[in-house]
């Protein structure tokens, strides 16, 4: 008798409703790469991680053809997510299936397919050059630089204010 495992004890590995809105092609492209793709977006990682710690974990589903860490593209220092290859399919879904939702450095890691990694997407898209995410959370947040960069920049102004110049 053969046995198989449902879908409510294995997470899904299904493509999420998430698109790159930057994708340089037709939709119907995007989902092809996104359903044969070796690529994952990995996101809600603290500024500290390091790449090292990022192979330590994700290389227990298979072998990584690269990482390509996420910088802020002004300071280029890491931003909180990551792109991670690998050489084949079934190395990914293993990943997709249990490293996401895991913790990696006190944080909670999300992975995403990707339709692969083109030179530019390693950039933070947020004006202040990190994550868009980053630009408006109005909670502390010691993993990603403290506080978003809307609250920092009120919290700059309020401090500007009084009767002796800085």
């Amino acid at each position: 008798m053969m046995m198989t495992m449902s879908t409510a004890e294995t997470p899904s590995v299904d493509l999420s409703s998430y698109r790159d809105q930057h994708f340089k092609g037709s939709r119907a492209e995007q989902e092809r790469s996104l359903k044969t793709s070796t690529t994952l977006y990995v996101g809600n990682l603290s500024f500290y991680t390091t790449e090292e710690q990022i192979y330590e974990l994700f290389s227990k589903c298979g072998d990584i053809k690269r990482i390509v860490m996420g910088l802020d593209k002004y300071k280029k220092t890491p931003c909180g997510f990551c792109f991670v290859e690998y050489y084949c399919r079934a190395d990914a879904e293993g990943c997709m299936r249990y490293i996401n939702g895991t913790r990696l450095d006190d944080r909670i890691v999300r992975t995403d397919w990707d339709a692969g990694f083109v030179e530019g997407r390693q950039y933070g898209r947020g004006k202040s050059g990190g994550q868009v995410r980053d630009e408006y959370r109005s909670d502390f947040d010691s993993g990603r630089g403290g506080y978003g960069k809307i609250i920092q920049q009120k919290v700059v102004q309020t401090t500007d204010v009084g009767p002796f110049p800085r």
